[in-house]
């Protein structure tokens, strides 16, 4: 089949190209675009796609080529056949074709919901930065093993604290305490006979087990609306196939290569299946420990309390087998993985779901004596979890060393230590969101925190850290600030140097200096980073000592102490507090501001445009990758428009559409490499991707992206704070990176420019005369007649079209 499939490229691959039958295919970045800005046109149709992600081209070039409206939409076929007349018209230059897919990221308004995907989204970003280290397969399985399992323990911590909310402070502690109740008239079903009154004078659902019962449906309910949205994004993206090629031989290369990698359907199934089933088992251990803690006293009832017992014991099986799930891989990448495991994908999330039915009913069984005072029972869970996680980070870490010092490279973010890094932050991020729920829920049950107990301890020795984090960070920005005005007054002298002859403009010199300066701050990402870690490591690492040790809040455990001491405990804990809740008003208010408007809803899109640009290889709940869709449709694009054609194509990606460009031109079989030309500008390949995702950017994945391609220019400018050099050369071809570019354009008024030229920065690449220049020189480098297989190269060097 797939050797079927590259026939029909091989017979036109030697057949030369008509005149002007040339393309250039344009992919915006983050933030998305319009395909009439994209193409300069405000009559624009639509060639192929839907209105998710659709490749378009100008009305004007669908006219020329003869094509009604009866034509528009059609499939790649079609397009070829229009830009092959598009290219017989009187138009000069490519015929330009527009991508758009920012609606992969800011669609319609269910994409606020992923909001509260954003600790998911974090701790699989770790799982790509892991160092490069070819022959370390070892190694590398166990660094993916334990992001992994790491992400198992944040779906264990965001369903704990919806348990924490649903059970602990409402159903046990609020429903319990007449005071309470009062306050919340809603719970008075809930709520336990008065003193004195005779047993049993409650209502049905006033037993501590009844409460928990009917409280567990909202985390149960959670849980569900996870599954849904994993399964509803998996349809959507999971499910594109890829172009079926022959796998190639392995090399040095980047994995983007191989022909399984933008197929993740396979562990996505897994994995959420796995996730779903703790989810639903966190619920059910919330529910069945404090229910058999009482079957077990002495006076308890003996048949209740072998039944706890053997449905703990059944939860810790089935909890055993989903970590099992979770340790095997189930992805491959070297093929087009078409399988799907439907018995563990459907069993699994089912079986765990009849043990919570099971463990309501057991719960929910009359208990007389039965009483909820203090905290639910299963308190340390939180203590639990994240000591757990904080022993896989370092256990991450360890790892991530010893693959970067078996083959170090120098532009590695934190020196290979940037997934731990990362996966730490996640870690704190859930907690601070769990403790930010909580503690509003608790303050908005109890104000003055004088009837119910509060959430766990821990959750407030968290959200005390916040105060000294903030203060460390805004000594960081301080010294940052400094820093980049040192810088801007050195480049002062530069811009001067740069315009001889010119009138001074003082004003102009500072404007160009401090954008250049300002540049540079994305160089200095890695120090942000480690300081942040560092720092959120030991202030998480003293809460939970403090909270292990003390059993009491941060004021509590500071009562007998030295004024000074408890003076600081007490701000910081009241701080943290406020802190917390505002932080979680903010990220309410966000969230339902992008849910109604389609312009905040579209800046939210610029976060997931960087951070689900990978796939789901490690939490099922993160927000979908929508490269598995959009990289498959610019593959079909490129190798259907070069097989029906037999002309030249010019990728040309802007920002994160390079990072796409480049992983399409990974993807296309050899024989479309050889009519395909790569134009990147503003792009983060090298300065971003390359260093904080070395195994798949780094120098020899660039290096092959060189090889394999026909020819690749890269252009880039010194106030672009994202887009940077590619540093790739082999010095048989002219340099991928183009010297960097003026900018602005002319430094005062002058014939060509009259009016002050702006500051381009990251934007409008295509203003710049270089831009139209670089990309007549690639299609003149992309000879007409071409071999279907590139040449390998020999002892003289490589042969490059």
């Amino acid at each position: 089949m797939e050797r079927a499939q590259e026939r029909p490229a091989e017979r036109h691959a030697d057949r030369p190209a008509e005149p002007g039958r040339d393309l250039e295919l344009l992919v915006h970045g983050v933030g998305g675009a319009t395909p009439e800005k994209m193409l300069g046109d405000p009559r624009t149709v639509r060639v192929t796609g839907d209105d998710t992600a659709a490749v378009f081209r100008r009305a004007e070039d669908m006219e020329t080529a003869g094509q009604d409206a009866e034509t528009v939409g059609q499939d790649a076929e079609a397009g070829g056949r229009g830009a092959r007349a598009a290219g017989r018209g009187t138009r000069s230059g490519p015929v330009r074709e527009a991508y758009v897919w920012c609606n992969l990221t800011s669609g319609d308004g269910s994409r606020a919901l992923w909001l509260l995907l954003l600790p998911f989204m974090v701790v699989n970003l770790a799982h790509w930065m892991r160092p490069a280290a070819p022959g370390r397969q070892r190694t590398v399985r166990l660094y993916g093993l334990l992001v992994r399992l790491a992400a198992l323990t944040l779906t264990a911590l965001l369903i704990g604290a919806a348990c924490e909310v649903a059970l602990d402070l409402v159903a046990w502690q609020c429903a319990g305490v007449p005071g309470c109740v009062r306050r919340h008239s809603w719970l008075g079903f809930l709520a336990p006979a008065a003193d004195g009154a005779p047993a049993g004078s409650g209502g049905w659902w006033s037993e501590p087990g009844r409460r928990l019962a009917l409280a567990a449906t909202l985390p149960a309910a959670l849980t569900g609306l996870l599954w849904y949205l994993a399964h509803r994004t998996w349809s959507a993206y999971e499910s594109h196939r890829p172009l079926s090629r022959a796998p190639e031989p392995d090399t040095d290369g980047s994995a983007l290569a191989r022909p399984g990698f933008w197929y993740g359907r396979r562990l996505v199934a897994r994995l959420r299946a796995a996730h779903t089933a703790v989810g639903l088992l966190t619920v059910a251990a919330a529910v069945a420990v404090p229910a058999a803690r009482f079957d077990h006293h002495p006076d308890g009832p003996a048949a209740l309390d072998v039944l706890g017992r053997l449905l703990i014991a059944a939860l810790l099986v089935c909890a055993g087998v989903a970590v099992g799930v979770v340790c095997r891989r189930g992805r491959s990448e070297n093929r087009l993985d078409q399988g799907l495991d439907r018995h563990l994908v459907r069993r699994l999330p089912l079986g765990a779901l009849g043990l919570l039915l099971l463990t309501l009913l057991y719960a929910g069984w009359s208990r007389p004596g039965w009483q909820s005072t203090g905290r639910l029972p299963g308190d340390p869970a939180f203590g639990a979890l994240t000591t757990t996680q904080g022993l896989l980070v370092v256990a991450l870490g360890a790892v991530a060393r010893d693959l970067y010092r078996r083959c170090p490279d120098p532009r590695a973010g934190m020196r290979g230590l940037g997934g731990p890094a990362v996966a730490l932050l996640a870690c704190a991020l859930g907690g601070v969101i769990s403790g930010g729920v909580a503690q509003r829920v608790a303050d908005w049950l109890d104000g003055t925190r004088a009837l119910l107990a509060g959430p766990p301890v821990l959750l407030t020795w968290q959200a005390s850290a916040i105060p000294p984090l903030l203060a460390v960070l805004l000594l960081l920005a301080a010294r940052l600030a400094l820093d980049t005005a040192r810088l801007a007054r050195a480049e002062r002298d530069r811009v001067r140097r740069e315009h001889p002859g010119e009138p001074e403009d003082p004003s102009r010199t500072r404007a160009v200096a401090h954008a250049r300066a300002m540049a540079t701050l994305t160089d200095r990402a890695p120090l942000v980073l480690a300081v942040l870690t560092a720092a959120t490591l030991l202030l998480g690492s003293a809460s939970l000592a403090g909270a292990l040790a003390t059993g009491k809040t941060p004021d509590g455990a500071a009562r007998h102490t030295q004024h000074v001491v408890r003076a600081v405990a007490e701000t910081s804990q009241a701080l943290g507090s406020w802190l917390v809740g505002f932080g979680f008003l903010l990220f309410v208010t966000w969230g339902r501001r992008a849910y109604k408007d389609a312009s905040a809803r579209r800046t939210i899109g610029i976060l997931w445009d960087v951070g689900t640009f990978w796939p789901r290889a490690a939490h099922p709940f993160a927000p979908p990758c929508y490269a598995e869709r959009a990289v498959p449709d610019l593959t079909w694009r490129m190798a259907t428009w070069t097989r029906h054609t037999g002309g030249r194509l010019v990728l040309s990606g802007h920002s994160q559409g390079s990072v796409l460009a480049a992983a399409a031109a990974w993807q296309l079989p050899p024989s479309a490499r050889g009519r395909v030309a790569l134009l990147t500008y503003g792009s983060p390949l090298e300065r971003l991707y390359g260093r904080w995702f070395p195994a798949h950017f780094g120098p020899p994945a660039l290096a092959a992206l060189h090889h394999d391609i026909a020819c690749w220019r890269n252009l880039h400018r010194p106030t672009d704070p994202i887009g940077g050099p590619v540093r790739v050369s082999d010095g048989t071809t002219p340099e991928v990176d183009h010297e960097p570019l003026r900018d602005p354009l002319a430094y005062g008024r002058t014939p060509e420019h009259p009016l002050p030229a702006p500051i381009l920065g990251h934007s409008d690449y295509q203003a710049d005369p270089a831009f139209a220049r670089e990309r007549a020189q690639l299609l003149s480098r992309l000879r007409p007649e071409l071999p279907g297989q590139r040449p390998h190269p020999g002892p003289g060097g490589r042969v490059h079209g």
